[in-house]
């Protein structure tokens, strides 16, 4: 019997290390060991390579080199974004504006600022997953210090009019975060020209190392500390530098931003031609988000009748690595808020299933799932009440 096969369509979860990014992390692990804040020979080749990796992140953000912290994730740069301006500019106000479709890192932070004292508005969204820049706008009160709103969804992938509500915060003279986590080495990234303060990336989402991410800060921006104990990072973030993580995150990016027209141009080929298959071999399928302003490589869609997480099980069964908006896997039978937001019903919303493509995907791959994902499908709605009762036997719909 042979290998059973793997087709990894999970990306937005995260990434593979690239080869080269490895090899430039390698040496940092037992020739080039020195901790930066010393000053003998070891330690100067650290601090070095942290130099060189700052100088690579800014390039692709088209930021300067000392706008850039080293941080240990996503999560960790949204926290410090959030907080670091709420509690630093809460003499000016206590008022915070994001959406209800961020990404837990940022809504469960808002949420802590709630019970200390701040007041959140959680802006709408359209079926598409969009905000509406007049909301944000008429949201804008004299008491508002920071506006948080992702680049790109990382459930549905719709892209946000970012540069637009960068401008009506720049107006206001509000600060304006975004959690870029999805969004990089997929869309051109200017903070200068799109009114960014604050970014978050995290280099695991882009072919790096997991545990090291990275906040960008305009400079002149008035943010408070989360992280305290020692001098590093310019004094703004305590700990020894992952210097391993951080070289490969500089790599990582350099890599993932060198042709990003030419590699969204073969993933979207991908993705459209996976897209057409699903909606073509299996009727009420919905597809969730944007149909076109939307991450190159990211399919949501929603299945009536059936339960996301059966359906991972099923599809990882065969081989298949995918995710559901659902929250069923972890422990909570709650469909996912991203989707609720986009005013899809909770039945439905129960029945998702992310694909996102990335650079080990092929047209092998594209065709293997399309002969896979309808077996299952089937196969559930057969065992599923809910299907027998509503007398359905055909036709397909796409928002």
């Amino acid at each position: 019997m042979g290998e059973k096969r793997t087709v990894y369509m999970d990306h937005s979860a995260t990434t593979y290390v690239k080869r080269d990014v490895l090899d430039a992390m390698v040496p940092y692990f037992t020739e080039h060991f020195g901790n930066p804040s010393s000053i003998y020979h070891i330690a100067r080749d650290s601090k070095k390579a942290i130099d060189i990796a700052r100088a690579q992140v800014a390039k692709a953000l088209s930021a300067e080199p000392d706008e850039i912290y080293f941080t240990s994730g996503g999560s960790e740069s949204d926290n410090w974004a959030i907080k670091g301006v709420a509690y630093a500019n809460k003499k000016k106000g206590n008022h915070i504006i994001t959406t209800k479709i961020e990404h837990h890192a940022v809504i469960h932070t808002c949420e802590y600022l709630e019970k200390n004292g701040f007041e959140v508005t959680y802006l709408p969204v359209d079926k598409y997953g969009l905000v509406d820049p007049a909301d944000l706008e008429k949201a804008i009160t004299d008491k508002t210090v920071l506006i948080s709103i992702m680049y790109a969804n990382n459930e549905i992938g719709t892209i946000e009019p970012i540069a637009e509500l960068g401008a009506i915060a720049r107006k206001h003279k509000v600060y304006f975060h975004t959690d870029a986590v999805q969004a990089i080495g997929n869309v051109q990234i200017d903070v200068k020209a799109q009114n960014i303060d604050l970014l978050s990336l995290s280099a695991h989402k882009f072919y790096g190392p997991k545990g090291t991410g990275v906040l960008y800060i305009r400079k002149g921006t008035k943010i408070d500390n989360l992280v305290h104990g020692g001098g590093q990072e310019r004094r703004r973030r305590a700990g020894t530098e992952n210097i391993v993580g951080i070289v490969g995150c500089g790599k990582a990016i350099e890599l993932v931003t060198a042709d990003i027209e030419g590699h969204n141009k073969r993933i979207r080929a991908l993705r459209d031609r996976l897209l057409s298959g699903i909606v073509a071999k299996i009727p009420d399928a919905y597809l969730n988000g944007h149909p076109g302003k939307r991450l190159p490589g990211n399919i949501n869609i929603s299945f009536e009748f059936i339960e996301g997480e059966s359906m991972l099980l099923w599809l990882d069964d065969e081989g298949i690595c995918a995710s559901t908006g659902s929250a069923c896997t972890s422990g909570s039978l709650e469909p996912s808020h991203v989707l609720l937001a986009t005013g899809l019903p909770v039945e439905i919303s129960h029945g998702s299933l992310r694909l996102t493509l990335g650079d080990v995907n092929t047209d092998a791959d594209v065709d293997f799932v399309l002969e896979v994902l309808p077996k299952v499908v089937t196969r559930l709605r057969e065992m599923s009440p809910l299907y027998h009762k509503s007398g359905k036997d055909g036709g397909c719909n796409v928002q």
